[in-house]
């Protein structure tokens, strides 16, 4: 009688293993059918129905193009495609319009790709802050590692006494605040 239960249990074991190799290979087969699994990280991610992110909204927008062509320049698509959550203040075209000329261009060449990243960190920070979230004379740690100073005026939010919040949007990892006036950071000692 045991040698007989041994043999049936020895039995269902391999019937079970062989019935998980097949599953296993018709997983694969399923997989290797579609198409081509896209390099990248969250920013390669379809989908059509969520709230977008802060790339993806940025990229809707005909105001921001300046900001979307430094955001890939700066090899920053990614970072802000993540989970987050964040909080971006978002130069529109005619803010980085007021920038000295010459700056954005030199900014957007491959030896400048550090400093390009540093400024557009700077205007970042990590967690959700809506703007009644905002008070005045608050610091805001930013994701270069440097601070901003907010400052409130007639109810408004003021970024360092220069840039002020025109819009906001609430996004899927976390929420853009329109800024008429590019953030720069303070100089390094």
């Amino acid at each position: 009688m045991k040698n007989i239960l041994i043999v049936f249990i020895s039995g269902m074991l391999l019937n079970f293993a062989a019935c998980s190799d097949n599953q296993q290979e018709q997983i694969n087969q399923t997989a290797n059918k579609g198409e081509a699994t896209p390099a990248g990280g969250q920013e390669n991610v379809k989908d059509d129905q969520s709230k977008k992110d802060i790339v993806k909204t940025a990229i809707g927008s005909k105001d921001h193009t300046t900001l979307v062509a430094a955001i890939k320049q700066a090899d920053l698509v990614t970072t802000l495609s993540n989970a987050g959550p964040f909080t971006v203040f978002a130069p529109t075209n005619a803010a980085f319009g007021k920038l000295p000329a010459g700056t954005v261009d030199g900014l957007m060449k491959d030896d400048k790709k550090e400093e390009l990243k540093n400024v557009l960190e700077y205007h970042v920070t990590v967690g959700v802050l809506h703007t009644e979230d905002l008070h005045d004379g608050q610091v805001l740690g930013m994701v270069n590692g440097d601070n901003l100073t907010v400052s409130m005026k007639d109810g408004k939010a003021i970024l360092n006494n220069s840039a002020s919040i025109v819009a906001s949007i609430p996004v899927s990892n976390g929420i853009i605040h329109v800024v008429d006036a590019v953030l720069l950071p303070p100089a390094k000692k």
